[in-house]
């Protein structure tokens, strides 16, 4: 039994005891002004009655303008009755009648998914609820854009399917049905495409009221998705595919918080060049996201001069800077020449201004040592300032580090490639061509013709020794270059965080299988990929509701296999596995469903309780 229990402070007691409908009601009177309400539960141990502490609900005046009620005592008096109700409820034994010589109902679903109310309750603290009844606002439609949205993003991280007819036809596996029809998704899609500026700030600034979003360091990258069609149109276009598939792409480009959370996205033609991508989506970031001072940290690919340039401001109104991944072998010569010298060299957190020579490094002692140097460098050049081309002078921090560590492991990589180019000579498959930069194939020199100078009958291939005592020499080097003045280790500390955004791609183009792109028309293509946006952002929340203890694989496999049983005018029986992930879900979200049945009146209040 509940009971409710006040009290107030002062320095005389009163003690009054109360039947109210059943319910128990013990007051200790100190103050006429004010009292404070609690709910106790009495429970027997050991033949005596011990009264345990369940909740505050606060004094007169905070429950009064917290809940919009005048009277806090009766308020308070209901919500024990709805407790003891609830209490009740969960304490009834159910009969189960099951017969072996009927029938399932034909055409009856009785098994339902609940993972995705974990997902639900991230949904509607995130404010997408109210999004969308703005969106309403604009828009003149009979269909719930809420009921769509919701679905659309459940699916794509639970039952994920490119095909809006799938995830119309996995949403039914919810307890909660959709309440609308397939139309209505293909109808939706053009209003989510028409409001995806306004989706993502909102989005945004929703998720920065709930917690301070660190968005000090942003990180930016690109990834492309390819289409199951021939031809080109619209963004759709032929290009650099990353996944070598011969089929028209799009470029998305995504900014990242420190947190691995993504801040914003935006889409271009698949034959863009992907360092164009970055300023556009900035601007868009400082006029409608709010936010004005960051630095910004992308790898080398997207780091031209102009990217550079952009970002080197210093403001009253706003403040941008760079980190960037240098490529080595890309600086000039003298540059390239001061970055492999073996004297110069600082150890980490080694305060003492002492040098180190990297030919006299032990392989043992200090392969666990990570050594840094620097340098200020200024370069000219060519930037394109709206229509116009300028010369510039970007002034540039560049800094580098070596560790012995890194050297092996560089070193390991390139031996297995050898190992599988000498394969490829011995199979003879020596004479593809190699496709990406990293591929093995790069190792092998053919020779077409004779040492006479004639065409040979058969090519000779072989190792090229040439080229891997060239990479070799770069072995165990990192650099990048910043206009920041601060310490090289915190540069390259905050540069390396870089592999969470291109985790972020991973989950998209895997988990949630946003590729390939089956939906045509250009409005649809951009209000999939919002979905699967707003996914990975639910999805990133939902490992920090986690203290980011487990695996994507543990997460997704335990929210897709929490499956209930619903026997009909009785409840929903788990008939998943009880395991620590599913107990440490239902402590981070304040409900369970680990119980032998769920009243479905105890269900249909969970599913409110996770779109509060």
């Amino acid at each position: 039994m509940i009971v409710l229990y006040t009290m107030t402070l002062t320095t005389r007691t009163l003690f009054s005891h109360f039947n109210l409908n059943e319910v128990l009601y013990y007051a200790t009177r100190l103050d006429k002004n004010s009292t404070t309400y609690r709910v106790v539960k009495t429970i027997r141990v050991d033949g005596k009655n011990k009264t345990l502490p369940i909740k505050t609900f606060g004094s007169d005046r905070y429950i009064c303008e917290t809940y919009g009620v005048t009277d806090a005592k009766a308020w308070a008096k209901e919500q024990v009755k709805l407790m003891n109700e609830a209490e009740l409820e969960e304490s009834i034994s159910f009969n189960i009648e099951l017969n072996p010589s009927l029938e399932l109902p034909l055409n009856t679903q009785t098994r339902f998914n609940g993972g995705y109310l974990f997902l639900q309750d991230i949904y509607y603290e995130l404010g997408l609820d109210k999004i969308c009844h703005a969106i309403a606002g604009r828009h003149s439609y009979n269909y719930d854009l809420n009921n769509i949205f919701s679905r659309l993003i459940y699916t794509r991280i639970l039952f994920p399917s490119s095909k809006k007819k799938n995830s119309f036809e996995e949403s039914k596996r919810f307890i909660e049905q959709p309440s609308f029809e397939l139309h209505d998704i293909y109808r939706a899609l053009s209003v989510i495409a028409e409001e995806s500026d306004y989706i993502q700030s909102r989005l945004f600034k929703n998720s920065s009221e709930l917690s301070e979003r660190k968005t000090g360091v942003i990180y930016y990258d690109c990834t492309n998705f390819y289409f199951e069609i021939e031809q080109a149109e619209d963004d759709k276009q032929y290009g650099v595919s990353k996944e070598n598939r011969p089929l028209p792409i799009v470029e998305m480009g995504l900014f990242m918080d420190t947190e691995g959370i993504p801040i914003a996205f935006g889409i271009s033609p698949g034959n863009s060049n992907e360092q164009n991508t970055m300023i556009p989506l900035e601007k868009k970031l400082v006029e409608k996201f709010d936010t004005s001072r960051f630095v910004v940290c992308t790898d080398a690919g997207l780091s031209s001069a102009g990217n550079r340039y952009y970002n080197n401001y210093d403001k009253v109104d706003g403040c941008r800077s760079f980190i960037t991944t240098q490529s080595i072998k890309k600086l000039k010569k003298h540059l390239k020449e001061w970055v492999l010298a073996p004297d110069g060299w600082t150890l980490s957190e080694d305060s003492s201004g002492k040098k180190y020579h990297l030919d006299q490094l032990d392989e043992e002692a200090d392969k666990g040592n990570i050594y840094f140097k620097s340098r200020w460098i200024k370069e000219k050049s060519v930037v394109t300032i709206g229509n116009n081309k300028k010369t510039v002078m970007i002034e540039q921090q560049l800094i580098v580090s070596y560790s012995i560590k890194y050297h092996k492991y560089l070193r390991s990589i390139r031996n297995s490639q050898i190992t599988r180019a000498e394969k490829m000579i011995k199979n003879g498959n020596a004479s593809i061509s190699k496709k990406k930069p990293n591929d093995p194939k790069r190792f092998i020199k053919t020779n077409h013709a004779t040492k006479e100078g004639e065409v040979a009958a058969i090519a000779d291939s072989y190792i090229d020794l040439s080229r891997i005592a060239d990479e070799e020499k770069y072995d165990g080097f990192y650099a990048v270059c910043t206009n920041l003045d601060d310490s090289p280790e915190s540069i390259v500390a905050v540069n390396k965080r870089r592999w969470e955004i291109e985790e972020c791609f991973r989950i998209m183009k895997t988990d949630f299988e946003a590729r390939p792109v089956y939906v045509k028309r250009q409005e649809r293509i951009l209000a999939h990929f919002i979905t699967c946006f707003i996914a990975l952002i639910i999805y990133r929340y939902l490992e920090k509701r986690l203290d980011n203890q487990y695996s994507i694989d543990q997460i997704l496999s335990t929210l897709r296999e929490m499956d209930f049983i619903r026997y009909e005018g009785k409840g929903y029986q788990p008939i998943y596995t009880r395991t620590k992930l599913t107990d440490d879900l239902h402590n981070a979200f304040n409900f369970c469903t680990s119980k032998q049945i769920i009243p479905t009146k105890k269900m249909r209040n969970i599913c409110s309780q996770t779109k509060k």
